[in-house]
């Protein structure tokens, strides 16, 4: 495979700062030394000082093409590959290329020449750049109708920033170096006003500082360069969800507000043991005010937050870490350390900005003992009545032994309580049966005898670890009882939303499916999804038994969005379903998201569908209707203006060219309007009992004799089918077969089906190439005869009529050269 070209773009922050005056003081330093340059395509716009630029550099002949009646140039690419230069200069890279041209594009002729191995330098301007077509439609108020895809600039191997002081370049403007005199007035207070033009070279540096960027995180993945570099400032906000998120992303915002074009990052660390966390609604809130603050939410994995946080401020080339101060207590802060400070001290080179918030520390002052253990009331109070009812059973059963050493078997016994205790009733009562179970060690089964008195040094040393081991054991217990029931609702969790999930990718996504799904996962009596109006609150959807109207007749209400709520009536729900029910909510707001873009993408492709068809018909409508007018026109002409004087042969002959144009005309419009009515549905056919023998003789007349061999037994079938539908058809099909056939005559044949009637029209033309079959059917195309009048509709109205009809038209080949349409029509007509 031979080299690529090399491509060098000159990117203009407006029209008139000079690049292709700069592209061209480059194109002659690269001749000075040697370089084969050549110019394929430049424009001047007749300015004096950039036509003088082109003296000595050899100008390849631009392509001529007429277009609407007129002449064009173009730039000759064959020319350009049949040259090969090592470097050609091509200008306005966003150009349209007028229809005929192998590319539509200006830079696809541009992307053939890179890759023939030839270097290629090009200008642009910023408007002209496709992301930033809306921008410059807002700032300026003039829609770009050229633009390239960013793609095309952005990979290309350098860039040069041409760029200008908005006074400098209406200076330019006003002493006419840029357009003539007569548009200056007109541009200088439009267009080229100080405030547009600023606001462009903003957007061209801020885009060319992104593509820099880009270019340098390529280097320092390529050079496996971990540490940061802080070449742009990046704030990265470390968010748990908690409702101290919001200060720490202002606080982030106001930091990079500081620093023009710095970026705003918030990342949330999940645990990687894939438990549950922070809820989905919260979640959703802070990527709510992440957005509207102009930054971008991440979520990464890992084992240890602080790590986590660090390695993607690092894979981020970030230049500052926003954390909050820590929540725990000052006892736990001392033993375990804070994020923060772990932050900080892995971090390096990238600054670490501690926030406080109203939320330090408050939190653990205030939290009752309840939160301390997930399990219910009265689970717990069945732990504490344990917790005194195991030591006092388990010590008789033990004293009933008359061993001098009972000890270590009472240990044993009583820990295997205690162990009993935590898996029942959590961590507290756990530590009230240790409590327990020490006191009647020591009074039952420590000498003395019936004292708290220890007597012998080993015995207390043996109950202290009987403790410590207790501790320990009910702590493991307790906390592998809350993970275990973690997982479960997590697990819980996934089913829930992974359902919903198989509904969406399903095509599911209605808000039908979505009440329903609610209500069987949440086991409520009735679901309904609500929608905030002027009026009042109204129902978009609903399952079950008398759904709320409005969120107060609900037993349970969650928020979708700001006008959107799910009603919910049945048995309240566990704080856990909530949860998963907030979830459920979030992916109820993206799923209504996602539908509403898709209908209005669709409603986008019909209007483009619509507007590609309507271009289509007025380029064609422009050509082909014009020429039967002229002859008609010509005919008329002819015959008003000779009189009395012509002959009787040239009379006959106007008069014959006039009715043959109108036929031609009428055809057309025919072909125009029943295109209409099928792509709108207004053509409907009317269904009778029909024989073939009535329909197919009147629509294979009007041919030269010979042209057409009609072949149809006598006992012709019956089908139910709209005769003007059919005649219509098989005429289209008729005419196109004898256009093409050369003098061959076209036969018509019928095949006979239990279910079906077959009618094949086949011509002994040149045929059409398989690949060209699957777009002979579409408006507009016109088939390789070349034969002019038509607009390139007949096949697609045939089809059209022929699905109206229920049936089917194919194109296969023809044995021995040549092409066979088959129409297959349904006996019975559409049901």
């Amino acid at each position: 495979m031979g080299r690529r070209g090399r491509l060098t773009v000159y990117l203009g922050a407006a029209p008139g700062v000079g690049k292709t005056y700069a592209m061209l003081s480059e194109a002659a330093r690269r001749r000075d030394r040697g370089t084969d340059v050549v110019v394929g395509l430049v424009e001047t716009h007749d300015r004096v000082r950039t036509a003088a630029m082109l003296e000595g550099l050899e100008v390849l002949p631009r392509r001529v093409v007429e277009h609407l009646g007129a002449r064009f140039e173009e730039m000759d690419t064959d020319a350009v590959l049949q040259r090969r230069p090592e470097v050609v200069l091509v200008d306005e890279l966003a150009h349209t290329n007028l229809p005929g041209g192998r590319h539509e594009k200006r830079a696809g002729d541009v992307a053939e020449l890179l890759a023939a191995g030839i270097d290629v330098v090009t200008t642009v301007n910023i408007q002209h750049l496709e992301s930033l077509n809306d921008e410059v439609l807002r700032i300026t108020g003039v829609r770009q109708r050229e633009t390239v895809p960013d793609e095309v600039v952005r990979t290309a191997d350098q860039i040069q920033l041409v760029d200008m002081p908005p006074e400098a370049l209406r200076r330019r403007m006003a002493h006419g170096n840029i357009y003539r005199p007569e548009r200056i007035d007109a541009s200088l207070t439009s267009f080229f006003r100080v405030g547009n033009l600023t606001a462009l070279r903003e957007l061209a540096l801020l885009w060319l500082a992104d593509r820099v960027d880009d270019a340098l995180g390529d280097y320092r993945r390529a050079h496996d360069i971990e540490q940061s570099w802080p070449t742009k400032e990046r704030i990265v906000v470390a968010v748990t969800g908690g409702t101290e998120s919001e200060t720490l992303l202002r606080r982030g915002a106001r930091l990079a507000q500081r620093a023009a074009g710095a970026e705003l990052m918030a990342v949330n660390v999940i645990a990687s043991d894939g438990l549950a966390g922070v809820p989905e609604s919260r979640l959703g809130r802070v990527q709510q005010l992440v957005v509207s603050l102009g930054g971008s939410f991440h979520t990464v994995s890992g084992e240890d937050v602080a790590s986590a946080v660090v390695d993607f401020a690092q894979g981020a080339n970030a230049t500052m870490v926003v954390v909050g101060v820590s929540r725990h207590g000052r006892l736990r802060r001392l033993v375990a350390g804070t994020t923060g400070d772990r932050i900080a001290a892995a971090a390096g080179a990238i600054d670490v900005h501690l926030v406080t918030h109203g939320q330090v520390s408050g939190s653990a002052r205030r939290r009752p003992l309840a939160v301390l253990s997930p399990l219910s009331r009265r689970r717990q109070a069945t732990g504490l009545v344990l917790a005194l009812l195991l030591p006092a059973l388990i010590t008789p059963g033990l004293r009933a032994f008359q061993d001098t050493d009972q000890l270590p078997l009472a240990e044993m016994a009583l820990l295997a309580g205690t162990v009993v205790v935590a898996l029942v009733g959590g961590l507290l009562p756990a530590l009230l049966a240790a409590v327990v179970s020490f006191l009647a060690l020591n009074w039952f089964f420590t000498p003395p005898f019936g004292t708290f008195t220890i007597a012998e040094p080993p015995n207390l040393l043996s109950l202290l670890v009987y403790v410590a081991v207790a501790v320990g054991v009910a702590t493991v217990v307790d906390r592998a009882s809350r993970r275990a029931g973690d997982a479960v609702r997590a697990r819980t969790e996934a089913a829930a939303m992974s359902s919903l999930s198989r509904s969406v990718l399903t095509g599911q996504d209605t808000a039908e499916a979505i009440t329903q799904r609610v209500r069987e996962v949440f086991a409520q009596r009735s679901v309904a999804l609500l929608v905030r109006t002027p009026s009042g609150w109204e129902g978009v959807a609903a399952s079950g038994d008398d759904p709320p109207g409005a969120p107060g007749e609900a037993d349970t209400q969650v928020a979708v969005d700001d006008d959107r709520v799910l009603a919910l009536r049945g048995a309240p729900l566990r704080a856990e379903d909530r949860r998963v029910l907030e979830g459920f909510a979030l992916q109820t707001s993206l799923v209504l998201e996602y539908r509403r873009l898709r209908e209005r993408e669709e409603r986008a492709a019909a209007l483009e569908g619509a507007e590609a068809t309507s271009t289509a018909l007025l380029r064609a409508v422009s050509h082909d209707l014009r020429t039967p007018l002229a002859t008609m026109r010509a005919a008329v002409d002819g015959l008003v203006g000779g009189g009395t004087a012509l002959a009787g042969s040239d009379r006959s002959e106007l008069l014959a060219a006039l009715g043959d144009s109108t036929d031609q005309l009428e055809s057309l419009i025919d072909n125009l309007l029943d295109l209409s009515r099928l792509q709108t549905g207004l053509l409907r056919p009317v269904l009778r009992e029909r024989s073939l023998e009535e329909v197919l003789p009147l629509a294979v007349a009007g041919h030269p004799p010979g042209a057409v061999r009609l072949e149809l037994a006598e006992d012709a079938p019956l089908l139910c089918t709209d005769t003007g539908f059919l005649e219509r058809v098989v005429a289209n099909l008729v005419a196109n077969a004898v256009r093409v056939s050369d003098g061959t005559p076209v036969q018509v044949m019928v095949h006979d089906e239990p279910d079906t009637v077959t009618v094949l029209v086949v011509d002994r033309g040149p045929g059409v190439p398989r690949d060209r079959r699957a777009h002979m059917f579409e408006p507009f195309q016109r088939l390789s005869d070349g034969s002019p009048g038509g607009l390139g509709l007949g096949l697609a109205v045939s089809q059209g009529l022929a699905t109206a009809l229920g049936g089917t038209l194919e194109a296969e080949d023809t044995p021995g050269g040549g092409l066979t349409m088959v129409l297959t029509l349904p006996r019975r007509g559409v049901a």
